[in-house]
């Protein structure tokens, strides 16, 4: 599932290619009804909030997008070619066009719905208005694992399993530790190095998260992915310690550490 540095980099490129005129709105596979209601408005702004996508246009109606697990947008220039498998929705501007395949919510909202999604969210790391008090106040006294906490966008919106994995073992806190036995001091240095590595994810298009005297060695988990401390490490050794990676499932998701560098 895209992380939360995912949505915002969609929503720069979608503000600057289709922002300000008229949009082409249509529904290939037929599934996005409330496509007619867009076709022809002018899109005014896109805005993120976690892993939710909002596509605002002129008259009120906001188009509501989760990528869920499969959900992707592809990019072309216009003319854009036919539409190939199934598009829920296509939008096209004056010189680009994207199709969105396979999301898990595609639909149009007014101003008080998106209300209503967003106060269900904790604060987005990546947002000027995220205060990191709103969930140290929920973190400080759970009896839930900091692992699960930092999964729950209630809490914190836009983490996923990696950062999850990954900022965790940079700063040393076992993923199991309970959220009341973390320090005010160990969150705020967390806090901010997530908002720091997702900022990084939004400039460069992908998660990087290994400093540079530990990226070397093994490859990394997937073909074209940067390397990772310990997601998807399995059984590897640590970078760092070169003890054997663990993981477990928390909260449904794969948890990787280090059982050395997180005590």
């Amino acid at each position: 599932m895209p992380e939360g540095h995912t949505l915002h980099r969609l929503a720069r490129l979608h503000q600057r290619r289709f922002a300000g005129a008229p949009a082409a709105v249509s529904s290939p596979q037929g599934r996005f009804a409330d496509a007619a209601i867009l076709n022809g408005r002018v899109f005014t702004r896109a805005s993120v909030w976690g892993k939710h996508l909002f596509h605002h246009y002129d008259g009120g109606p906001i188009v509501h997008i989760h990528l869920g697990l499969y959900g992707t947008f592809t990019e072309a220039p216009v003319p854009m070619p036919l539409p190939v498998g199934q598009v829920r929705m296509r939008l096209v501007g004056t010189e680009y066009g994207t199709d969105l395949r396979g999301p898990t919510a595609c639909d149009v909202l007014d101003e008080a719905q998106v209300s209503a999604i967003v106060a269900r969210l904790g604060p987005d790391p990546l947002r000027r208005d995220a205060d990191p008090a709103v969930p140290w106040a929920r973190i400080a006294k759970s009896g839930k694992t900091i692992g699960a906490l930092l999964m729950d966008q209630s809490v914190i919106a836009g983490v996923g399993n990696v950062y999850r994995s990954e900022l965790l073992f940079r700063h040393h806190i076992d993923p199991f530790r309970l959220g009341r036995d973390v320090s005010e001091e160990e969150f705020t240095d967390a806090w901010t190095d997530l908002v720091a590595l997702m900022k990084v994810g939004v400039r460069r298009g992908k998660i990087v998260v290994v400093e540079p005297e530990y990226d070397h060695g093994a490859p990394s988990y997937a073909p074209n992915r940067p390397r990772t401390y310990v997601y998807r490490r399995a059984g590897e050794p640590c970078r760092v310690c070169s003890t054997p990676i663990l993981t477990a499932v928390l909260e449904g998701r794969n948890v990787f550490w280090c059982p050395i560098c997180q005590v």
